[in-house]
C-alpha cells in the first residue's frame, strides 16, 4: 500500500490516497451561490484521489462567514451541479462538506434573528462582517430538543441536494468548533437533557445526524470529520479521559453504519487516541495533521506506508498546487501559497497558480 495506490471508500473509488482537505475560501456570491470560478478551482484539482469541498451551510441560520457557499436553495444547488460536473469532466471525485457553523457566526452574517448552539455560551472573540467590520460573537440561543429535529432535518435535506446535484458523497463537519463539534465538548455543551452530560449523551446528537443522513443518501456516500482535542474556537477538550470516552462513544455509534470514511484531524496521527479510534471504526480513515501544520510529501507517505491511516487529507499545499498529486508522485518542486489571498475574492490566489506543464 502506497500513497498512490487506489482505495475503495464505501461507494467511492479513489485512484490515489491523497484527499483535498476542506478549506474555507469565501468565493461564493452574496446569495451563497458558487459560480464558474469555484467550479474551475475544484476542477483544476481533480487529480487528487478525492476532493472535499469547503464547508457548505445547510440553512441561513448555519452560515458562518460572508462569502461562504450554501446548499439551501435551488439556485445554490444548481451552482454546485456545475462544480460537480466540472470535477467529473476532469476525471475527479468530490464530496460536499455540510457544515452548520453553530455559534461561530453573527446575525449580521446569517441575516437571521439568532445564532444557535447546544448551550447559551458565547465564544470569546470577534468575527468579520461582509463589509470588514469586526463584531463580537453574540450569545447563542440554546437549541431545544424539538429544534434539534429541525437542525437534523436540515443536514439530511442538504445532503440529499448535494447528491442530487451530482456529488459523489458528503462529509459531515463535526470538527473545528462548529455546531456538531460543540455538542461533543463539556465546555460548550452543558445541557441537562438527553443530549448533554455524559460523554455518551454528548455524542448522541452527532450520531443521530449521521444515522439520518446515511438513511437518506446511503452510508457508503457519507463521511464525517472530527478533530478531538484540537481546542479551537472555544471548543476545549483537555481532559484526556473525557476525550477518549466521548470519541469512543461517537465512533462506536457510527461504526456499524458502514460509512464511506472517518476523517480525523489531529496533530499526532500515531497517537494512542487516533489509533484507537481508527481500530474501533474499522473502515477507511483519512488523517490530517492540522490546518496550522502543513503536511509534507514525506509526512503523507509515512502516514500511509506505516499503516497509520488509509489516506491523507492535505490542505495548504493543494491551494498553491492544483496538480499536487503529480508533483508529489514525481517529486517536482511545489509552489508556495500566498497567505494574503487565502480568504480574498476573485481568481488571484485561487485559480492562477501555475501547473508543472505551464
Amino acid at each position: 500500500m502506497t500513497l498512490f495506490s487506489p482505495l475503495t471508500a464505501g461507494d467511492i473509488e479513489l485512484p490515489n490516497r491523497l484527499v483535498m482537505a476542506p478549506m474555507t475560501r469565501l468565493r461564493a456570491d452574496e446569495h451563497g451561490v458558487p459560480g464558474a470560478l469555484i467550479a474551475e478551482h475544484y476542477a483544476q484539482r481533480a487529480s487528487m484521489g478525492l476532493i472535499v469541498s469547503e464547508g457548505v451551510f445547510p440553512s441561513a441560520e448555519s452560515k458562518a462567514y460572508p462569502g461562504q457557499p450554501g446548499i439551501e436553495t435551488a439556485e445554490q444547488a444548481e451552482g454546485w451541479r456545475a462544480v460537480a460536473d466540472a470535477v467529473h469532466a476532469a476525471g475527479g471525485r468530490i464530496v460536499m462538506q455540510v457544515m452548520n457553523g453553530g455559534r461561530v457566526t453573527h446575525t449580521g452574517i446569517t441575516g437571521t434573528p439568532r445564532i444557535v448552539a447546544p448551550s447559551a455560551i458565547a465564544i470569546d472573540g470577534e468575527t468579520r462582517l461582509a463589509d470588514g467590520t469586526k463584531v463580537a460573537y453574540g450569545l447563542p440561543h440554546a437549541l431545544s430538543t424539538e429544534e434539534l429535529d429541525v437542525v437534523r432535518a436540515e443536514f439530511v435535506a442538504a445532503s440529499r441536494r448535494a447528491i442530487d446535484a451530482g456529488f459523489d458523497g458528503v462529509e459531515l463537519h463535526s470538527a473545528n468548533g462548529y455546531l456538531l463539534h460543540e455538542f461533543l465538548s463539556p465546555v460548550s455543551n452543558v445541557r441537562t437533557d438527553a443530549f448533554g452530560g455524559s460523554p455518551e449523551a454528548r455524542a448522541s446528537f452527532v450520531i443521530s445526524v449521521v444515522e439520518a443522513v446515511a438513511a437518506e443518501v446511503g452510508a457508503g456516500r457519507v463521511g464525517i470529520r472530527i478533530s478531538p482535542a484540537h481546542n479551537i474556537q472555544d471548543v476545549v477538550e483537555t481532559d484526556a479521559a473525557d476525550v477518549l470516552a466521548t470519541y469512543t462513544a461517537l465512533v462506536d455509534g457510527i461504526a456499524p453504519l458502514g460509512l464511506s470514511f472517518l476523517s480525523i484531524l489531529h496533530a499526532d496521527p500515531a497517537s494512542e487516541l487516533v489509533q484507537q479510534l481508527r481500530s474501533r471504526f474499522g473502515g477507511v480513515v483519512v488523517l490530517n495533521t492540522g490546518f496550522s501544520v502543513v503536511t509534507t510529501r514525506d509526512e503523507a507517505h509515512s502516514i500511509v506506508n506505516e499503516g497509520l491511516g488509509d489516506a491523507v487529507a492535505v490542505g495548504r499545499p493543494v491551494i498553491a498546487n492544483p496538480d499536487l498529486a503529480e508533483r508529489w508522485q514525481h517529486e517536482h518542486p511545489e509552489n508556495t501559497p500566498d497567505q494574503a489571498t487565502i480568504y480574498a475574492s476573485g481568481a488571484e490566489g485561487y485559480t492562477d497558480y501555475p501547473r508543472i506543464s505551464a
